[in-house]
């Protein structure tokens, strides 16, 4: 049994673990749509309710995936799209648009992908630099009020433009990277969304498999992006999976593998977490994380061991980075 979660004050409670489903269209090597709805039927029936996806994951693609999803009449299921980042069919590179007239069309395009009548949560991808957060949100408020969007959200930002922007309209999620990798979001993000009673939302809560401790260069596909990411290109990758003995007793002591300790560890933080994957035997795992009950012993262990800095490289390349903590 998935544990649940309110989605900010007034939203509904869901399952604390959702499923990412950008790699079902990109970005990780090959796809297969097949394979894919399986494992989407199969999250379902665990259980799972959250699903994250966003107009960029194979310019559509992944939109019209979830479509065919839903159409099996998935009454239950909570899905969360994104808008702001732009980029052309098989390109990494990408540029931030906020502007009012493209939010517009974006969640017009990817209700008509998604053929549902109203999201439930649409997420600023990226905040443009330069465009005031108040008028982004202002466009995002008269979407609510026209009933295409029922929340709103914000991917990658700051403390301070979630203030400012939860003073126009209440945010009821903040999605970031968050993991033993990567936790900078500790510092102000998490507590800020606590105090404003904001859900926060936490992907690639396994380091994109970093933490997994199987990752190695012959692994990754030439279609996978890691392999031009700072982690886990020349000796990083090989100086981060070193780092991983901590995670590793814990599991064997847990009888569980690492990729399940390190997700029981960032559910344990009271955040919503959406772990992506296209294979039926991850996500199996990732559900029965959900159920696995560290000590506090095994959390500050983890805590002191996984330190903020603890991890080598920058988990984006520059490009990547883009809007990131705007």
């Amino acid at each position: 049994m998935i544990a649940q979660l309110p989605l900010g004050t007034d939203g509904p409670q869901l399952p604390q673990l959702g499923l990412g489903c950008m790699g079902m269209s990109e970005f990780y090597g090959e796809t297969d749509d097949a394979q894919s709805l399986a494992v989407l039927d199969r999250a379902y029936e665990l259980g799972v309710r959250m699903f994250d996806t966003a107009d960029m994951y194979g310019n559509g693609h992944n939109e019209e995936l979830l479509a065919r999803f839903l159409k099996h009449g998935r009454p239950e299921a909570f899905i969360a799209t994104k808008f702001g980042i732009r980029k052309q069919p098989g390109e990494y590179a990408r540029t931030i648009d906020n502007s009012p007239n493209y939010i517009r069309q974006a969640c017009d395009a990817s209700l008509q992908r998604l053929g549902v009548e109203r999201i439930d949560l649409y997420y600023v991808h990226r905040a443009e630099a330069g465009r005031n957060i108040e008028d982004t949100i202002g466009v995002l408020t008269d979407l609510v009020a026209a009933g295409k969007i029922a929340r709103i959200g914000l991917s990658e930002v700051s403390a301070h433009t979630l203030r400012r922007a939860h003073a126009v309209h209440p945010v009821a999620a903040v999605q970031s990277e968050y993991s033993l990798t990567t936790r900078d979001m500790e510092a102000e993000v998490l507590p800020t969304c606590r105090e404003l009673g904001v859900a926060f939302v936490a992907y690639s809560p396994l380091g994109r498999g970093l933490l997994s401790g199987t990752i190695d260069r012959a692994t990754l596909s030439e279609g996978d992006f890691r392999r031009h990411t700072p982690r886990f290109s020349g000796d990083a990758l090989e100086a981060n999976t070193a780092r991983l003995a901590t995670l590793s007793a814990i599991a064997d002591q847990r009888e569980a593998t690492p990729a399940q300790v390190a997700l029981a560890w960032a559910l344990a933080k009271g955040v919503f977490a959406i772990p992506g994957t296209k294979r039926l035997t991850y996500l199996e795992q990732n559900v029965a994380a959900a159920s696995l009950t560290l000590s506090g012993e095994d959390i500050a262990l983890l805590d002191r061991a996984y330190a903020p800095g603890t991890f080598v490289g920058e988990r984006y390349s520059a490009e990547g980075m883009k809007g990131v903590n705007a």
